[in-house]
């Protein structure tokens, strides 16, 4: 990479980073911050079917096993999966310190299961938030890059897929019942609900840039990624299931109203990335960059025209060289399949296998071999030689494509 006539090399680098890393610890490493759309979940499934299981189970049960040994999550319910999109591989280390669930900040979920914010908590059990835990291993890892997806659960996600499937199932056709018009729903995407979002989001930034810094880094060694959502479903028109019978969520799992659908891609999708760029504009700081996902999955989506279920598109099984271009990459939300294992409830709506996997390959491609950047990313067709999905990044209105300073 250059910057002006300078050549910056990964190794030359590398030798910007802090005493305390060891020569060893000099392959240049990627981390990720943020929530389920970053950690991996769902990452286990490639498309949909509502035959066998395996016909979609790329990865196997072991798939968020993330503990020292690979027997266990690290942190049980955080479902770092195998085909996260950090894990870009061409000899570049990668972290997933991403957690399902996690907000902004530190907190305990429901049944009491730890979900680390972005961060500095620390207790006497060892637990750590994600700011903490990115400092600590950036004192002795050659960090280039970190991604950060957060925000998405401070507005209460869960909450806004849960309502949405609830008031289709539960109303007809000629009286429907939409969720966008919810009072809580409403109170959620509020002015001064998204001032407050947006303010925690940029405290999030904030805090990587502090943790980068505690371990020793100058802002011109390394760039933050400020990513936003992929859009999970399509817009009312969109759907190939029709709104009257059950289908659309039996079949599908995709059970929303039309306007209900259109609602959340104009406005969820749209606040979640706006809260990401107004939270980086205020943060003032330099060394972040944007990339734009919200159409990575777009043509791809959960119910979307144009791909189906594996039996829709008949399709033995994931292996299948149609697969990628022909199914789904969004997870169905499923109301009765995941009483029971394998699937499960916190997969429902997330970028599958293949939509992990087209993530890693944008995020490849904004780290630019040592020049990460921003962008805005869509998807092509077929595989890459990695097996994932081919995608393409395209220029930002006004960006630039900055390179890491060399000593």
């Amino acid at each position: 990479m250059k910057l002006g006539t300078v050549l910056v090399t990964a190794a030359t680098a590398a030798a910007c980073l802090p005493a305390a890393a060891s020569a060893q610890a000099r392959v240049p490493s990627v981390v990720s911050l943020g929530d389920s759309a970053i950690s991996g979940e769902a990452g286990r499934w490639a498309g949909n079917t509502n035959g066998a299981s395996a016909r979609t189970d790329a990865t196997g049960p072991a798939t968020y096993y993330d503990n020292a040994d690979g027997t266990a999550e690290a942190i049980p319910g955080c479902h770092r999966s195998k085909s996260a999109e950090v894990h870009i591989g061409g000899g570049v280390r990668s972290l997933n310190l991403a957690c399902s669930g996690a907000r902004t900040y530190t907190h305990f979920g429901g049944d009491g299961a730890f979900k680390p914010g972005i961060d500095f908590y620390s207790d006497a059990g060892g637990r750590e938030g994600q700011a903490l835990a990115l400092e600590d291993y950036a004192k002795t890892h050659a960090v280039q890059a970190v991604v950060v997806l957060i925000g998405a659960n401070d507005y209460g996600f869960a909450d806004i897929v849960q309502t949405c499937v609830t008031d289709w199932l539960t109303s007809p056709s000629w009286w429907k019942n939409y969720c966008r018009d919810d009072s809580d729903l409403a109170a959620m995407f509020s002015a001064s609900n998204i001032a407050t979002q947006t303010a925690r989001v940029k405290n999030a930034y904030l805090n990587v840039h502090a943790a980068m810094a505690g371990a020793g880094y100058a802002d011109g060694q390394y760039r933050i990624i400020a990513q936003t959502y992929s859009s999970p479903l399509p817009g009312g028109s969109g759907f190939r299931y029709p709104e009257t019978g059950f289908t659309r969520q039996a079949t599908g799992g995709c059970g929303v109203w039309n306007s209900d659908a259109s609602w959340a891609n104009n406005t969820v999708v749209t606040t979640l990335d706006d809260t990401t760029r107004n939270a980086v504009a205020q943060s003032g700081l330099t060394n972040v960059d944007i990339l734009d996902m919200r159409d990575a999955l777009s043509g791809r989506r959960l119910c979307e025209k144009g791909v189906g279920l594996l039996e829709e598109r008949g399709i033995a099984d994931w292996h299948d060289p149609h697969a990628v271009d022909e199914t789904e990459w969004v997870e169905q939300i499923r109301t009765l399949t995941t009483i029971f294992p394998p699937y499960q409830l916190q997969e429902d709506a997330h970028p599958n296998y293949w939509g992990q996997l087209a993530l890693r390959n944008c995020f490849r491609l904004a780290y630019d071999d040592g020049a990460p950047h921003g962008g805005h990313c869509v998807h092509g067709s077929g595989l890459d030689p990695q097996g994932e999905p081919n995608m393409a990044l395209g220029q930002l209105p006004g960006m630039r494509r900055p390179a890491l300073n060399a000593p």
